[in-house]
């Protein structure tokens, strides 16, 4: 028995012996193999997970408001004013699945034949255009001091191979997909001198051409990662991994 495992989490991980049932993949444990297999072997190899973060209880908060006021206008069947101030060729799409697409632990899902992998994502929004293209929507929220204009910091990358994937599911289920996805980012203000029980916003819409291309080639190589009898090597970069050694050094 290996030396990571942890038998009081040993539900819902990944069985090579039992690969002829589909596994479930959700976006999120995808991008943690981008950020370092090792990390991702633990997880859903040995149920050894990273720490949970600290809820973002007020991003959620916005998420929920926004999917609210979108929604106000999808049943109306007209453009909310952040798209047509913006000139955007699109409504809110009104589809019969999108409050199950939206909802995590459920998501829009896609069994992947070649490795039996269930992948799965919680989308923010659909937006569709007059080709009948969904238009993937994310919400964003921050508080920083500069106007958010673009996502080309290193550490909003991740941010791109979400919609990335969300895009190559949709397509998968046989939908027509526009390449251009929009980022609704919400930045708290800090100037007004007073609170006045309400937290105020400046909103921008940031277009994002997305390129699926990669998403494929990444659930092959987790499922291999998968399959192996051990974990792979550290990742120097990651300080999970250098946590986890340090402690099983001591033990």
């Amino acid at each position: 028995m290996s030396k990571y495992y942890n038998p009081k989490r040993s539900r819902n991980l990944y069985q090579p012996e039992h690969n002829n049932k589909p596994f479930r993949l959700s976006r999120s444990k995808l991008e943690l193999f981008v950020e370092c297999s090792r990390c991702f072997y633990l997880d859903r190899r040995l149920g050894i997970g990273r720490p949970p973060g600290f809820p973002f209880n007020l991003n959620s908060a916005v998420d929920a408001l926004l999917k609210q006021e979108f929604d106000q206008y999808r049943i109306k069947g007209e453009p909310h004013p952040l798209i047509a101030n913006n000139k955007i060729d699109a409504i809110p799409a009104l589809h019969n699945n999108l409050d199950q697409w939206r909802e995590n632990f459920k998501g829009i899902e896609y069994l992947h034949k070649p490795t039996n992998l269930l992948v799965c994502g919680a989308i923010d929004d659909l937006w569709q255009n007059s080709k009948g293209e969904y238009i993937v929507v994310d919400y964003k929220s921050t508080s920083k001091n500069e106007r958010i204009t673009n996502i080309d910091n290193d550490w909003q990358q991740s941010y791109k191979r979400q919609m990335e994937i969300y895009q190559w599911l949709l397509r998968q289920n046989g939908y027509q997909v526009s390449h251009t996805g929009y980022f609704v980012y919400c930045n708290g203000k800090k100037e007004n001198q007073l609170f006045n029980n309400k937290l105020e916003f400046e909103v921008t819409l940031i277009p994002y051409n997305g390129n699926d291309d990669w998403v494929e080639t990444i659930i092959n190589n987790a499922h291999n990662c998968l399959n192996q009898d051990h974990p792979p090597k550290a990742n120097d970069n990651c300080d999970y991994c250098a946590y986890i050694d340090s402690v099983i050094g001591v033990f």
